[in-house]
């Protein structure tokens, strides 16, 4: 593959699935500093992975899996350096996310899913986005039926916590 064609399918991908990566980076950070961060770590092994596509799954799901597997690397990575110490690099970003209003349940949804552990968090994630059990079985490495497991406590737990939002009026 050349260097030209790398480049056209990261720029074709990148535009078309922009906003299924913001989803993955806002689930695993907290601070905008560090959305930063993860979207360009995830970009960056998205461009090294361009060439290593066969086609075998939908590029949604593999751009899905890579982004799902940074993520979970740059938390553990990010944690250790917390522990030390931080530093924030002045400047612009290349890319933002669109900093739109965003509706508050939408806002609650995401501190939700941020309170879940790693593999609940991902399949929130690909559950939003219309990921079948077996799909997401596949993706995260787990059965199916551990699939539809966690889903029905997730959805429950959600539940019980918007229940509890809509009563204190929080």
């Amino acid at each position: 593959m050349t260097a030209t064609e790398q480049q056209r399918i990261f720029n074709q991908w990148l535009g078309q699935y922009k906003a299924l990566i913001f989803k993955v980076v806002r689930a695993y950070t907290t601070e905008q500093a560090d959305r930063d961060d993860l979207f360009q770590e995830i970009c960056l092994q998205l461009w090294r992975s361009v060439s290593s596509f066969r086609s075998e799954a939908a590029v949604s799901t593999w751009i899905y899996r890579i982004a799902i597997r940074v993520a979970i690397t740059w938390q553990g990575r990010e944690k250790r350096e917390r522990e030390r110490s931080r530093h924030y690099a002045e400047g612009q970003p290349l890319l933002q996310m669109p900093q739109q209003a965003m509706d508050e349940r939408v806002t609650w949804l995401y501190q939700e899913i941020q309170k879940m552990d790693v593999v609940d968090r991902s399949l929130a994630l690909l559950l939003l986005d219309g990921y079948s059990y077996k799909e997401m079985a596949q993706l995260l490495g787990i059965s199916e039926s551990n699939v539809g497991v966690k889903i029905f406590r997730i959805k429950k737990r959600l539940t019980q916590r918007a229940t509890q939002f809509a009563k204190d009026g929080i």
